[in-house]
């Protein structure tokens, strides 16, 4: 009889451990299929939010090629907002004439909008030069800039393209250009609008900033005041350093940011430089970048 109850009692307790595993992995497989789950919809969402943003894109197009002066959207950096699905959706577009062009601008220009940002005024010249020296098709380097012995010397494996740049992705092999500064600078940069000088009609306040006698105080001031009018308004503006700016006018080319978020918080954003005109696919716009989930600055 004492060898049976033992025996019994070593059976309870391998069944209560088999009871403790069985829950255990029960348990296991629920979290497994609760993370799962939760994973799937997560990406769901990001993905309703990605098109939302793309449709944004879309959206911003359709009212730029909009024939109607009075209520096509102006691009000088205002915001505009749309519903779209479960996803509410901010668009900002900024003609490229409001940007500095890294093909035209000279180094004065240069100089000023890298002091502007924060940059030593040394080194500002230095990169001003140097991105001159990129551009030009000698090798002569300028008195702060680099040509080919100089990017050797630094342990550069290439020199400059004696050239126009391509991209503004391009400034990043630049002598001097950190990955924090290109970070901060490229925005408001372009290679599309064709202009030596900006256009203060579209251009960003830290673009406005460069200019002279123009702090970003005063610059933002004048966005603010610029997005109370419409170009079809006819209203002339004038600048802290006294020029008078006409609201009308710009390119055929703009930089799109469009953010999606919904309702959780999930959101998706996209920037986009787009050429508006039909080309020889009948598409009624050119995309010059596209680039997903860039943070806002």
């Amino acid at each position: 009889m004492p060898g049976r109850f033992r025996v019994r009692g070593i059976a309870l307790v391998v069944v209560l451990w088999i009871l403790v595993l069985l829950s255990i992995t029960v348990g296991i497989y629920a979290i497994l299929a609760r993370t799962e789950g939760l994973q799937a919809r997560f990406l769901f969402d990001e993905t309703a939010a990605r098109y939302a943003a793309e449709a944004g894109i879309h959206r911003a197009v359709f009212e730029m090629r909009s024939t109607d002066m009075e209520t096509r959207w102006v691009p000088d950096g205002r915001p505009y907002a749309m519903p779209f699905g479960e996803a509410e959706v901010e668009i900002r577009i900024t003609d490229e004439s409001g940007k500095i062009n890294l093909n035209s601008a000279d180094a004065e220009l240069l100089t000023d909008f890298f002091i502007s940002r924060g940059v030593e005024e040394l080194e500002a010249l230095h990169l001003a030069d140097a991105i001159m020296d990129w551009r030009d098709p000698d090798d002569l380097p300028r008195l702060y800039g680099a040509e080919i012995d100089d990017y050797l010397a630094a342990g550069y494996p290439y020199g400059p393209a004696n050239e126009d740049f391509r991209s503004v992705d391009e400034l990043q092999q630049v002598i001097g250009m950190s990955w924090e500064l290109y970070r901060e600078v490229e925005s408001y940069l372009t290679v599309h609008s064709g202009r030596g000088q900006i256009n203060p009609a579209f251009a960003p306040a830290e673009v406005l900033a460069a200019l002279p006698n123009i702090d970003p105080e005063s610059a933002e001031m004048f966005v603010e005041e610029r997005w109370q009018f419409h170009p079809a308004d006819q209203q002339a503006l004038m600048l802290p350093d006294g020029q008078m700016v006409n609201l009308q006018g710009g390119g055929r080319t703009f930089s799109i940011r469009s953010r999606a978020t919904l309702e959780n918080g999930i959101w998706s954003e996209i920037e986009a430089t787009v050429s508006l005109g039909t080309d020889t696919r009948g598409r009624p716009f050119r995309i010059q970048r596209w680039r997903d989930n860039i943070e806002s600055r």
